[in-house]
């Protein structure tokens, strides 16, 4: 633990030693606001700036997403929005990593029940499995009344748990297919 402590000493020197001196420089009046400018430049040289909003929440914020040669290379918020002004929370502000992760899943996969192991699934494959266990787990839990005759027309059986990269108008439509199915266990990951 002593080397992991020394070997930080010199870093927090040095970087008390830098902040001391730009903060002794900002006192003296010197203007960041040009070696702000070149330096956003510099992160986004010979992209082409491709206006977006952020997929997170309902509010809708503007971004503006950096491409090279078809590829991501910066996401950040559009300081000409007149929602958010350039800001993004911190989900929006890592939006970049919901793009370019290289561990982030680009395939279906599955494991089968018993199994230790997944493996990939062609998506098609995947989505006739999920709905035909959908009807059979609905076919078998749905309850048109309860007992004394009073229409219920629901399974609990079902539960759906939506994440925060959904937005209003697919959550309106999952809530109207899942509602239509009698399912009354709805919730959305951004909301908790």
């Amino acid at each position: 633990m002593a080397n992991l402590v020394g070997s930080r000493a010199p870093f927090a020197g040095t970087a008390a030693v830098a902040g001391g001196a730009l903060t002794a420089l900002l006192s003296l009046g010197l203007d960041l606001r040009p070696l702000a400018t070149r330096a956003r430049a510099m992160r986004t040289r010979n992209a082409t700036a491709v206006p977006s909003i952020c997929p997170y929440c309902a509010v809708g914020c503007d971004t503006i997403v950096s491409v090279v040669d078809g590829e991501i290379v910066n996401i950040e918020g559009d300081v000409r929005s007149p929602i958010n002004h350039g800001n993004l929370c911190p989900k929006g502000a890592a939006t970049y990593q919901l793009h370019v992760n290289p561990n982030r899943a680009t395939h279906v996969l599955h494991r089968k029940p018993g199994g230790t192991d997944w493996e990939p699934m062609d998506l098609d494959v995947a989505m006739r499995r999920v709905a035909a266990l959908v009807k059979e787990t609905r076919d078998r839990t749905f309850v048109e009344t309860t007992a004394d005759g009073t229409p219920l027309m629901a399974t609990t059986a079902i539960f759906s748990l939506g994440g925060a990269t959904m937005d209003n108008e697919w959550n309106h439509l999952q809530q109207k297919l899942l509602r239509g199915l009698g399912v009354v266990a709805i919730e959305n990951q951004a909301r908790i």
